[in-house]
């Protein structure tokens, strides 16, 4: 039997969105060649889902301001 020990992570809500965003980009297209085992390529399918359980502003009208919004609070100063 194994043992499944879980960790938390702790995310500001726009870096939530930012990644969440960028996963379902990531994981709509094949990255077959960047992947070492397919744990790996398992594991970005499983936090979007996490992801996707907790936030509730991709679902919204209005998403591409909210991520538009969030990308830009944490984006480096130019």
């Amino acid at each position: 039997m194994t043992d499944r020990q879980n960790i938390s992570l702790t995310l500001t809500k726009d870096e939530a969105l930012v990644l969440f965003d960028f996963l379902g980009r990531f994981n709509q297209t094949d990255h077959k060649d960047i992947f070492e085992d397919q744990s790996e390529q398992k594991t970005l399918w499983i936090l979007e889902g996490q992801l996707e359980k907790q936030l509730v502003e991709p679902f919204k009208p209005g998403y591409n301001d909210i991520i538009k919004e969030a990308r830009n609070k944490i984006r480096d100063e130019e």
